[in-house]
C-alpha cells in the first residue's frame, strides 16, 4: 500500500510488470489505464497490450531470448574475471574457469595469446570498476580507456 493506492508487481520469468491501482477500485468495475506520452510510445505498444492482458487475466507472452553477441560475452567474461580476482584467484585459475583446463594445459605460456587474453579481461574489468560501467549503461560517453578497451592517460 502506498498512500491511498495499491501497487501490484508481477514477475513471470524474465518479464516484469508494475501497476498502480486506485484503492477505490472494486472487483469487476470498469477502469482506465493511462500511459505516459513519450516519443517511444509506438515502440511500447506491445508492452502496453501485454499489461492490459495481465489485467484481464491473460498470461504474458513468452519472452524471446536474444543471442549473446561478442561484446556481451566479452563483458560477461570481464565481470567473471573481476569476481575471480577479488576472490584471490590466480590468472591461471581464471583461465581454467573461463576457457577450460584443456586449453590452459595446451596454450598457457608466458607470452601466449591465452595469457594475454586473461590480462586483457582483467584490465577491462578494472576499467569497469573505474567507472567504465557508466558508459555501458548510457550514463556518460564511452572513452577508449573507460572500460578496459584501451589505455587512458
Amino acid at each position: 500500500m502506498a498512500g491511498p493506492d495499491a501497487v501490484l508487481s508481477v514477475s513471470i520469468g524474465l518479464r516484469y510488470a508494475r501497476f498502480l491501482i486506485d484503492a477505490g477500485l472494486s472487483s469487476g468495475a470498469p477502469f482506465v489505464v493511462t500511459v505516459p506520452l513519450t516519443t517511444h510510445l509506438r515502440g511500447q505498444l506491445a508492452a502496453f497490450e501485454a499489461a492490459a492482458g495481465l489485467l484481464e487475466g491473460r498470461t504474458l507472452p513468452a519472452a524471446h531470448a536474444r543471442a549473446v553477441g561478442r561484446d556481451g560475452r566479452l563483458h560477461l567474461r570481464a565481470l567473471q574475471a573481476l569476481d575471480a580476482m577479488q576472490a584471490g584467484a590466480s590468472h591461471r585459475d581464471l583461465a581454467v574457469a573461463l576457457f577450460g583446463s584443456r586449453a590452459v594445459r595446451g596454450d598457457w605460456h608466458a607470452d601466449g595469446a591465452l595469457r594475454a587474453q586473461v590480462r586483457h579481461l582483467i584490465a577491462r574489468a578494472e576499467g569497469f570498476m573505474r567507472g567504465g560501467y557508466l558508459g555501458l549503461a548510457g550514463l556518460r560517453p564511452v572513452h577508449a580507456g573507460a572500460h578496459g578497451g584501451g589505455r587512458s592517460s
